[in-house]
């Protein structure tokens, strides 16, 4: 959900619609109020730091609205992955965490759990408490620092079913990613969307 080169999904059975998802462009609080592609405002990035709520709401809400599109297209919710990198993690995160279709998973690259303390202490009560969810974070990131990827991981195993959390770090990556990044994402798409009949 980053406006990036999408990761080449060739099967028959899976389609790819993030070449559709186009960040808006607004003012960011965090580059002096300059005009840039964001999902939602940034203020800071320290885990303490204010959070734009209502714009991190207000492009969940999107996303929903292209899950229901989906959905009434023909896709079921349950075969459906969210999937961004930075804010397009963080995003697909919130999402999945607070929307009421039920889910296949979510692969969160390079990102953060936006607004983690409206989440309850234990496990939500929502329909994708048991969803799969690959976290995928480079050692060397000096946007997002591996610290904020690793609270999110113990934050998200306290949310979902812990089982179902992979958190993996990759060596000397920056804010960016890797081939052994993609071939991960890969391999946590092909477990959770087999072909079906």
């Amino acid at each position: 959900m980053d406006g990036k080169k999408p990761l080449h999904v060739s099967e028959d059975h899976i389609s790819n619609i993030s070449a559709h998802m186009r960040k808006p462009v607004m003012p960011v609080t965090l580059n002096m109020n300059m005009a840039m592609t964001s999902w939602f405002d940034i203020i800071g990035l320290s885990p303490d730091s204010q959070e734009d709520e209502p714009g991190i709401k207000h492009a969940a809400e999107y996303v929903k609205t292209l899950i229901d599109q989906e959905v009434k297209n023909g896709i079921p919710s349950d075969r459906i992955i969210l999937g961004g990198f930075s804010q397009g993690g963080a995003l697909s995160l919130y999402t999945a965490l607070t929307t009421q279709q039920k889910l296949a998973g979510v692969t969160a690259l390079s990102c953060w759990l936006p607004l983690r303390s409206s989440f309850p202490q234990g496990p939500i009560s929502g329909v994708n408490r048991d969803i799969s969810i690959l976290q995928c974070h480079g050692d060397s990131d000096p946007l997002v620092p591996l610290m904020f990827g690793s609270l999110t991981a113990e934050k998200l195993k306290t949310l979902v079913n812990p089982a179902n959390v992979t958190f993996k770090v990759y060596e000397g990556m920056m804010h960016s990613s890797c081939p052994q990044e993609m071939v991960d994402i890969r391999q946590f798409i092909d477990k959770i969307l087999p072909p079906v009949d």
